[in-house]
């Protein structure tokens, strides 16, 4: 499991402390200690990641603890993002305690974690927050910049205004030739050149909107 420190939003609430603990965030529920947070951090939208979840009690000296089995036998987990809420399947770790449910975050942003039931017969009703969900220019290597696109538009631009000049050159030279019966018109040729150079031009423009839509 990957920790990184991070500053995370505490949420206050009656009898229940919540611990940031190197990007993810301890509850205190009774004698349990739940702590949740991504299986990888920094989360990337459209990577795939995992809600992960650590249940325990203290242990037999102070700074041992024992994690809890069959934790979400009555426990409830639902991920929500914004006004949107998903009930999660809960897998077991093999490690005691450690639970998880495989997500691929579609959108950058705030994600909280609904628990609600009971461990045990403990009680669990409590709203965590998440590290936000970040675009993939947290990993870009090296970083994209719009002046690098800049002259492959100028490029497709003047590749449009070649284009031109090459149908008003086709349509002035075949202005000046005399086709005779059973032979393709003058007209009927120039169609046929400009149809072609139609063709790459439209191939061109569908360029040049595939990099406006990528920036």
């Amino acid at each position: 499991m990957n920790y990184h420190l991070v500053p995370l939003v505490i949420i206050p609430l009656i009898g229940l402390g919540f611990l940031p603990v190197f990007g993810h965030t301890t509850v205190e529920v009774g004698p349990y200690a739940i702590e949740v947070g991504w299986g990888i951090e920094p989360p990337v939208v459209g990577f795939r990641n995992d809600f992960v979840f650590e249940i325990s009690e203290p242990g037999e000296t102070e700074e041992v603890k024992s994690g809890i089995k069959n934790a979400f036998k009555n426990l409830e987990a639902t991920a929500k993002f914004g006004g949107v809420t998903k009930k999660l399947d809960i897998n077991s770790d093999p490690r005691l305690g450690y639970y998880f449910s495989s997500v691929i975050p579609t959108r950058t942003g705030s994600f909280m974690i609904l628990l609600k039931g009971d461990v045990n017969g403990v009680p669990v009703d409590v709203e965590i927050p998440l590290e936000d969900v970040e675009s993939t220019a947290v990993l870009d290597f090296p970083p994209k910049s719009d002046s690098s696109s800049a002259p492959d538009v100028a490029a497709l631009k003047n590749s449009l205004s070649s284009i031109q000049k090459d149908v008003i050159n086709l349509k002035s030279k075949l202005g000046g030739v005399d086709t005779g019966p059973g032979e393709f018109s003058v007209e009927s040729a120039y169609n046929f050149g400009v149809f072609g150079l139609s063709l790459g031009a439209a191939g061109v423009i569908l360029a040049i909107i595939a990099m406006i839509k990528r920036k």
